[in-house]
Parts: C-alpha cells; structure tokens; sequence
C-alpha cells in the first residue's frame, strides 16, 4: 500500500512527504535528482527497497521542492533551501535526529547538512554519489564539462521516455515494463525544463572543502560499474572524509535499488543498527560573515565623538535589522563592525548585500568578506582557522565589496548569485592563495 502523504510549510514552499515504519531510529531518505512520492511506489523493486529501509527504522520520505507532489517553484533550490526542506520535515514529524542517507545528487546536500548539523545527524549514507559533478583540473574525475552540457541539452527531446537508462539502470533496458514506468516517473517528477534547471544546478555543486567537516558516522557504497558516477568519487571522498568507510557493490546499475540493492540494503541497516552518533562535539560548519565600516576613523575626526557614537548605534541596529531577518547569529562586534555566522552561505550574501544597502542610506559604505569553513565555540565566541580566513578576505574588500572564498562560491549553485573571479590572493599568515570572487 502506498503511505499517506502529507504536507508540511518551508516558509511558503509546500513540501510533501510520506512516513512508514516503526523502528527504534529515524532514516531521512534523500533521493538522486527527481522524485514523485506517488509514482515510486508503482516500481515493485523501488517499493521492496523502501519496505526493507522500514524493516528496522521510521522512514521519513520527501520530494524535494521542485519535483513530484511538492510545490514547483521558479528559481532552482540550492543545497541550503534544500537542507530548510530536511528540517521542516523533520520537524513535521517529531525527529530531532535521524540518519541522513542520500543517492546520487541526494549525497551532497546530506553531506552539507551532516556537517552543518551535527547535533541532528546520527549518521550519513551517501550512494553513488559525488563532491563535484565533472572534471576539472584538481579533479580529474566525471565527464569533461562539454560532455555534461550536452547531456544538459538532451533532456529537452527526450525527457519522458526510456531517457539516460542506459547508464543508469543497463540490467533492466531491454524490460519494456521497465521502460515505460520509468517514462512516466520522470513526467510526473519535472517538467523538461525543470529538470534542465535541477541538472545544471546539481552540476555547480562543490562540497570538496566541507568533507573535512564531516563529523558523524559515515558510509559510501558504491557500484563498482556505475556509468551515471564513476566510483572514484567515493573513493576521493572516503579518504576526506574523517573516519569513513567505503564499500564497492559489484553492479553496473546507478540506481540502488536495482541490481546490488541486497549488499546495499543488508550494509546500511548493519551500518545503522550498529551505530552510535557521535557526541557532539563544539566544532560546527558555518559561513561566516565579517563587515567592516570603511573610513572609520576619517569619520569620526569629522562628527566629533557624539556625532559618530550616534551614527554607530544606527549602523549596528541596521546591520542587527539585517541579521535577523536572514537568520544570521551575531558572534560578537569588533569596534565598527560585525562577525556573524550563517547556516548556509547564500543566507549570508544576501545579508550583506542587504547590510551595504542599509549602511549606504545611513551615508556609511562598508566593505565584506564571506567563508564556509569549520570553527569551534568557546563560550560566546569563534576560534579556528575559518575565522581567520574570513576576517583576512574582508580586510582584501574594497570601498562596498562583498568578497567570498571559492567554497562560498561553490556552495550556492541555483541560487541566481552571480560572481566575478578576482585571482588568487595571499590571505596574511595563512598558507598557500586562495582564489576569491566579488559579488555582482
């Protein structure tokens, strides 16, 4: 029987899910690219797979904004709309903890939300996936971006058809039931557009940097043929990742429950089972947001001192205005300017492009600097290197300059920011360059 499906808010975005099960530890089922919570369960192999998740957890379903019974929507979710879907469901249903376990492109955002919230992740799955779609030059691993642009332009005159199985499911293409349930699947996930859109946006995702981050339980299984991600993305990734297995399934098949779904099931439950979440500890993957009033000190010489305590008091209530309404935490403020964190980078910029709008009517320009990166808490302050190489880009901004690390940058695909690269810069008392970009 299918489950009951039911509605939950992400702030105005209607995000539908289904619960089955009744184990003792709650699995959040991320799935690859697209989805309908209604159509899956047509799939008999599809269906078996999610019964035997069930067999020993609550298993909490969704479509991810975008796709299936949730709401479309006009612009492509970013890993951090997508992680806000993760804990309204959550939330829907009562779970304040759950192991994370996504396939393909489902892998990078549940990595994200690992990192980001350790205190909610029991464990993370990640199956076929990957930290990065397609090559480049420190990452000879995937197709050559030409070769996934192409793939991009194809969905158009083929999407509802048999499309793409041929590495993704090669043990079932001649199954012509198969074949054309799988049609109908992708026509009731997306539109061919949307499903262009979601590609291109999947295809921008980095998450090599935050890998270090990662500080629950983890498992990588992968299809040691899979034609859709070859196995050396997790085979990168395990060797990044602290304290990771990886397990190789003997399959050719992307889709895990397909040929191989037995070893994948049978590790995940004794991997899950058997599986105590990490304490938590005060380390914490945030974005981290400097701002910094330029000429502060030319100003005050020209207001006197009562003229600039006053305009200050007006500059940090601006900047507070901001942080609240874009869910950032005020860390501390440091004389004429701010250190706040974000749970997820596009937040931040549109923070800061908010704050520079708001100083700009005061007569105040400011400059910014933005980096994602592992810090510790101690008390009511930050420590590690992430602060300090975000408070070093801040100093590098010009007169109303928003600049980001490359990790800020590749974090926030599909979100509609548009950068422009500044070169590689030396970031004082910190090692190697760092390529930076401005926010246009």
């Amino acid at each position: 029987m299918t489950p009951e499906t039911h509605y939950t808010k992400c702030g105005t975005i209607n995000i539908a899910y289904q619960v089955l099960g009744e184990g003792p530890l709650d699995i959040v089922l991320v799935p690859g690219w697209i989805t309908n919570l209604d159509i899956l369960w047509e799939e008999p192999r599809l269906s078996r797979f999610l019964l035997r998740l069930a067999s020993f957890s609550r298993l909490i379903l969704f479509d991810k904004r975008g796709t299936g019974l949730s709401d479309r929507v006009t612009n492509t979710p970013t890993l951090e709309e997508r992680m806000e879907d993760v804990r309204s469901v959550m939330a829907a249903v009562g779970s304040t903890e759950a192991a994370l376990v996504g396939w393909s492109e489902g892998g990078p955002m549940c990595a994200l939300f690992a990192a980001t919230y350790p205190e909610m992740t029991r464990a993370l799955v990640m199956i076929g996936s990957y930290p990065r779609r397609f090559k480049t030059e420190d990452y000879p691993i995937g197709p050559s971006k030409e070769e996934n642009d192409a793939f991009i332009a194809s969905i158009e005159d083929n999407w509802g058809t048999d499309f793409a199985l041929a590495v993704r499911a090669p043990s079932l293409l001649e199954d012509s039931s198969f074949r054309a349930w799988w049609g109908r699947y992708l026509r009731m996930s997306a539109s061919p557009s949307a499903a262009q859109a979601l590609t291109q946006a999947n295809s921008e995702i980095d998450i090599r940097d935050i890998l270090p981050s990662i500080a629950v339980p983890t498992l990588l299984l992968h299809a040691t043929g899979d034609m859709t991600l070859d196995v050396e993305h997790s085979r990168y990734m395990v060797t990044r990742i602290p304290g990771a297995r990886l397990i190789e399934v003997d399959s050719d098949d992307h889709l895990p429950w397909l040929k191989g779904s037995n070893a994948i099931l049978s590790n995940i439950e004794d991997f899950l089972t058997g599986s105590n979440r990490a304490s938590v500890s005060n380390r914490m993957l945030c974005t981290l947001l400097f701002t910094d009033i330029v000429s502060s000190t030319e100003m005050l010489e020209r207001l006197g001192d009562e003229g600039w305590s006053d305009l200050l008091s007006q500059h940090d209530e601006a900047v507070r205005r901001e942080l609240t309404t874009f869910s950032g935490r005020e860390i501390k403020t440091t004389g004429d300017g701010f250190l706040a964190t974000f749970d997820g980078p596009a937040r931040a910029i549109q923070c800061a492009k908010a704050v520079r709008q708001a100083a700009a009517k005061l007569g105040v320009n400011v400059r910014q600097g933005l980096h994602t990166g592992e810090c510790e808490m101690q008390g009511n302050d930050l420590s590690g290197l992430a602060v300090h190489i975000a408070a070093r880009i801040s100093d590098l901004a010009g007169t109303g300059e928003i600049l980001v690390s490359r990790t800020v940058r590749d974090l926030v695909a599909g979100s509609g920011l548009t950068f422009e690269g500044i070169g590689l810069h030396e970031l004082k008392g910190i090692e190697d360059q760092w390529q930076l970009y401005r926010v246009t």
